[in-house]
């Protein structure tokens, strides 16, 4: 254990500080068994050693700890928290927990025996905390960790810091809101930047080598992730990946569920389950109807992929102008917002809002007879009454 904390020292005192996530200053730190879920690459990991290295003690009572580590081949995850504890330990950050095997059970008792410690976990998106086999429910506060916002992506790329705002704020402020970001930044030129390489933070390792880092993270989610949070059968995973090409090439569209089952070689009930399965894991958004009760079984009326940057590297054929404006709105939306298939127009938000995003010479005909509806426009850097610049829902966290 002695190497445990020496390590979890050495990774505290590393991190940088400088750019933090939009989720740090929304969690409610004083929980005591806290979890952290997201995609592969935006910032887990990180946020938690900021936490530790800006907020609590460097001495005994923190450990950090990812849940891959070798130590657990031949240790429990119980034990060491007991060895913790009683050598004073109060704070126990673990990385990653849908790698050991056994994780809820285990979090479980060590939450209910050791009463003062506090435990902070990361998982992958696709883990299901509150379905595991003990029940969680009633311990664990779960927040979800989205894709770089074009806000932060500003920060983090040139160091200028600008506000976030409400989405209520966005809609009836637009204008006076747009005309101060375009004081600072020049909206437009950081919005073509972002759909291309902005949604992951690594993309401050190199430009040129985002498209092969990515491809290399969504394999991961597929070949690691999936079948360590589902047993997933290894057989199975190329099915998955076939899939996730077919969605690629044809997205936005409305499924034929058929088609695509005997494109991608399954039965029905497995392709609507996989497509839960790569929406779980941050690749796709399935897009439903308003009114209608979601369950594993609804088919979705549209489906997306999950950001920009993926029809970039995994789409390259299928970037036309219309699907990337409306993935890019869906994904701002989409991790704070409920968002359903419009008839009307694109979107329906919150069961309040509706949307129908365009170009610049996009007109309001498909929304001049509802209440609460805007125009969202590509390629303008300010809006007036009901139109909306695009790249301006990129500040919403």
């Amino acid at each position: 254990m002695e190497n445990l904390i020496i390590e979890s020292r050495e990774r505290i005192n590393k991190v940088s500080t400088l750019f933090v996530r939009y989720l740090y200053n929304r969690i409610n730190w004083k929980n005591r068994l806290i979890a952290i879920k997201g995609s592969r690459g935006i910032g887990k990991t990180t946020l938690l050693l900021q936490y530790l290295k800006k907020e609590l003690p460097q001495d005994h009572t923190v450990l950090y700890v990812p849940l891959d580590h070798l130590y657990f081949f031949s240790n429990k995850l119980i034990d060491l928290a007991d060895q913790f504890v009683l050598n004073g330990g109060k704070y126990l950050f673990l990385d990653e927990i849908h790698k050991y095997f056994g994780w809820s059970r285990e979090l479980k008792l060590i939450y209910d025996k050791h009463t003062e410690l506090q435990i902070v976990f990361t998982s992958s998106s696709i883990l299901e905390i509150y379905k595991g086999e003990s029940d969680l429910s009633r311990r664990v506060v779960s927040y979800n960790l989205n894709e770089l916002s074009i806000r932060e992506f500003i920060e983090l790329e040139s160091g200028i810091k600008l506000p976030s705002y409400s989405l209520d704020e966005i809609l009836h402020n637009h204008v006076n809101i747009s005309d101060m970001i375009a004081k600072e930044v020049k909206p437009l030129f950081e919005f073509g930047k972002y759909i291309k390489y902005g949604a992951y933070p690594f993309f401050m390792e190199g430009i040129e080598e985002y498209g092969n880092k990515l491809i290399n993270t969504i394999n991961l989610i597929l070949e690691n992730d999936l079948p360590a949070v589902h047993k997933i059968d290894f057989k199975l995973i190329s099915k998955l990946k076939k899939l996730l090409f077919a969605i690629s090439t044809s997205v936005p569209f409305k499924p034929n569920i058929s088609k695509l089952s005997i494109k991608t070689e399954v039965t029905r009930p497995t392709l609507i389950l996989f497509l839960n399965y790569l929406e779980k894991a941050l690749l796709i958004y399935q897009l439903h109807a308003k009114n209608i009760g979601i369950t594993a079984m609804n088919k979705p009326e549209k489906i997306y992929l999950h950001n920009t940057n993926l029809l970039y590297h995994l789409a390259i054929n299928n970037t036309s102008v219309g699907n990337i404006r409306e993935t890019f709105f869906l994904n701002q939306l989409s991790g704070e917002n409920q968002i359903t298939y419009s008839d009307a127009a694109d979107f329906f938000v919150d069961n309040k809002y509706t949307f129908e995003i365009g170009g610049k010479n996009k007109d309001k005909k498909q929304i001049q007879n509802l209440n609460n509806a805007f125009v969202v426009k590509d390629n303008i850097e300010t809006g007036i009454q009901n139109i909306i610049p695009l790249w301006l829902f990129g500040f919403l966290y």
